[in-house]
């Protein structure tokens, strides 16, 4: 008999696991999967009609939140604890005589809102980077006063109604907590044991393979590395790492930090550019734990941000994590390299600026 010769192994044309060292999971990526017609949910497309000041808006200079608070004329970044806090600083303790199958413990915390801009308008790529640098330096000196008392401190934002974001206002959260959450602690797990058998912290040797490999880089600078990860569940979600070996964003130095602020511009200048919205997605700073954990040996962390953007096919077509996602595993309908290649293509001019340079550009 004649043997059948096998088909060459194409990841854009054939199904296959990746291994997430990050959360020692697999996700399943089929590619081909993009050529089915879409015949299902259609998202209304983001109405850009946002006005700079809106006094009924509880972020905006001298609104007042619901607390009864007025908000100072704030020229720059702005801070608040959060009126409706998930976490609290004095909830009870529930105790520890429990069963098995019905256990509790204690949570507290505080929960913090940050606003970056005094405009309701302006999102993070359409700030300068002197006004980016100083959204970092406030994050930074948010884990030293936080994450001296806490043993996490995750600094988040959720972008766009897509993701949950109730208010247009530009502005993240922070929580800080007296526990390790689920995804924090399974990264502690994952890079300490990483190190322990390879000898190098996981994400450093990442970055260095990733910056010679070059085929999932979408930006990068001296400093800076922003890939969308071998293992991306998210259609266009991408990491951002720093070259070096660095525990958390207080240890950034001053060149380094204005670094971030350029490479989180054109990453998320990108981002819009794309499908030419204002970009939806949730991301979030991981670095070394905090709290009792400054004192004990760390080395095995890399500081890193995840962005995830749900968007598939186009500002109208997003990735359901739903189904097998849901009861049996993680799945993409593309390929990183294909995702990366066109995050990579795109210019690093803002699409509004383009729209508006015969107006004399967008006034800031």
């Amino acid at each position: 008999m004649d043997s059948i010769s096998k088909p060459t192994f194409d990841p854009k044309e054939h199904q296959h696991l990746r291994y997430n060292p990050l959360r020692d999971s697999w996700v399943l990526v089929s590619a081909h999967r993009m050529k089915r017609p879409w015949k299902g949910q259609v998202e209304k497309p983001p109405v850009d009609n946002t006005p700079r000041h809106d006094p009924n808006n509880p972020l905006c200079p001298g609104s007042v939140r619901a607390n009864g608070e007025v908000n100072p004329e704030y020229d720059s970044t702005f801070m608040f604890d959060n009126d409706f806090p998930a976490l609290q600083p004095d909830a009870p303790d529930p105790g520890s005589d429990h069963h098995p199958l019905f256990q509790s413990k204690a949570a507290r915390g505080v929960c913090k809102v940050m606003c970056f801009h005094p405009w309701s308008d302006i999102t993070l790529p359409l700030m300068q980077p002197a006004e980016i640098r100083k959204v970092i330096d406030k994050w930074a000196d948010l884990i030293v006063e936080l994450g001296a008392e806490y043993t996490w401190v995750q600094i988040f934002e959720n972008k766009g109604a897509m993701m949950g974001c109730s208010n247009p206002h530009p502005h993240c959260q922070v929580w800080a907590s007296n526990f390790l959450p689920n995804e924090a602690a399974l990264a502690e797990r994952c890079q300490r044991d990483f190190l322990q058998k390879h000898g190098e912290p996981l994400l450093v040797q990442y970055a260095r393979m990733e910056a010679q490999a070059q085929e999932r880089v979408v930006v990068e600078n001296e400093h800076w590395l922003v890939v969308v990860p071998y293992w991306a569940t998210w259609p266009f979600q991408t990491l951002l790492l720093p070259r070096r070996h660095v525990l958390r964003l207080p240890d950034l130095t001053a060149q380094e930090r204005d670094s971030l602020a350029s490479i989180m511009k054109r990453l998320l200048t990108k981002y819009d550019n794309l499908f030419e919205i204002s970009f939806p997605y949730s991301m979030g700073w991981h670095g070394a734990p905090t709290g009792s954990h400054l004192q004990e040996d760390m080395s095995h962390w890399q500081l890193h941000a995840h962005y995830y953007p749900p968007l598939l096919r186009s500002a109208t077509i997003r990735k359901f994590m739903v189904g097998y996602e849901m009861l049996a595993n993680e799945q993409r309908d593309l390929t990183p390299e294909q995702a990366a290649e066109q995050l990579r293509k795109l210019g690093e001019e803002h699409y509004k600026m383009k729209k508006t340079e015969g107006d004399g550009g967008m006034e800031n």
